[in-house]
C-alpha cells in the first residue's frame, strides 16, 4: 500500500475512534447529570417535612380508644380489611409512632385496637433510645406526618429485671442494652417500693426526655408541634398508665 493511502487509513481511523470517544464521554455526561438530578429531587423529597394528618391530641385519643376497646373486649380491628392493605401499600401515612419493649406480649397495633399503616413502630429491649431509634423516629415524624410519639413501657420487664439485678456486679459484661438501663436503675437507687417498677418508670421518663432534647426533635418538641409521651401497659389487665412529664 502507498505511503500516502496508509496514512490517510491511518487518520481515518483515529477521526472514527475520536468521534466514538466523544460519544462515549457525551453519553457518560448525560448519565452522570440524570444521576445527579435523581439525587437531587430524592434529597428535596427528603427535606421536605410531610404535614400531619392529625394532630397529636387526636393522635393519642385514638391510641387510648383503642385500649379501652382492648381491656374491655370489644376490639374492633379497624384497618385490617384487604382493601386497607392495598390502600398503605401506596404509601404510608401513620397517625401515631410508638416505642415498645420487644416482649413478645407488648404489640402496639394488638394493644391499642389499630390496623395496618395506624402505628409506626420502633420495638427494642428495655425500650431504649440510641441513634438508631431516634432516627427512625425522627423520620415516622418529618416525612411521614407523625405528631404523636409514645414510649411505652411494660411492668416486669425482663430486660430492665435484667439490669436491676446485675447492677451492683462491676466487673460483669455487659451488653449495651443494660448500660443502656443503668441510668434507671442508677436514678432510683434507695427509692421506696418495688425497684423494677421504679426502674421501668424512671427509664420510660428519661427516655421521653432524651427523645424530647435531641437534636432532630427537640425544636418541634419546644414549638408544641410534636408531642413525645410516656405510658406504661399493665401486662395483667391490659391497660395504659400514662405518666406525667
Amino acid at each position: 500500500m502507498p505511503k500516502r493511502e496508509a496514512s490517510e487509513t491511518v487518520k481515518q481511523k483515529g477521526e472514527a475512534m475520536a468521534i466514538r470517544h466523544k460519544k462515549i464521554l457525551v453519553r457518560m455526561s448525560m448519565l452522570l447529570a440524570i444521576a445527579a438530578l435523581s439525587i437531587t429531587t430524592t434529597r428535596a423529597v427528603i427535606a421536605a417535612v410531610q404535614k400531619p394528618a392529625i394532630s397529636a391530641e387526636q393522635a393519642l385519643k385514638l391510641l387510648l380508644e383503642g385500649n379501652e376497646r382492648f381491656v374491655a373486649g370489644k376490639v374492633e380491628h379497624p384497618n385490617q380489611t384487604q382493601a386497607q392493605r392495598a390502600e398503605v401499600a401506596k404509601g404510608q401515612h401513620p397517625f401515631a409512632a410508638v416505642l415498645a419493649c420487644s416482649d413478645s406480649r407488648t404489640p402496639p397495633e394488638i394493644i391499642f385496637d389499630r390496623g395496618l399503616g395506624d402505628i409506626f413502630t420502633v420495638r427494642v429491649a428495655g425500650n431504649v433510645t440510641d441513634q438508631l431509634v431516634i432516627e427512625s423516629l425522627d423520620y415516622s415524624v418529618k416525612h411521614l406526618g407523625v405528631r404523636l410519639v409514645m414510649v411505652l413501657g411494660h411492668r416486669r420487664c425482663g430486660a430492665v429485671i435484667a439490669a436491676v439485678e446485675g447492677y451492683e456486679e462491676v466487673n460483669k459484661d455487659v451488653g449495651p442494652m443494660l448500660l443502656d438501663l443503668y441510668p434507671a436503675v442508677r436514678a432510683t437507687q434507695g427509692m421506696p417500693g418495688d425497684p423494677v417498677e421504679n426502674a421501668v418508670r424512671e427509664n420510660v421518663k428519661l427516655v421521653v426526655k432524651t427523645l424530647a432534647a435531641s437534636g432532630e426533635l427537640s425544636a418541634m418538641v419546644k414549638s408544641g408541634e410534636l408531642k413525645i409521651v410516656g405510658g406504661i401497659y399493665d401486662l395483667d389487665t391490659g391497660t395504659i398508665e400514662m405518666l406525667k412529664n
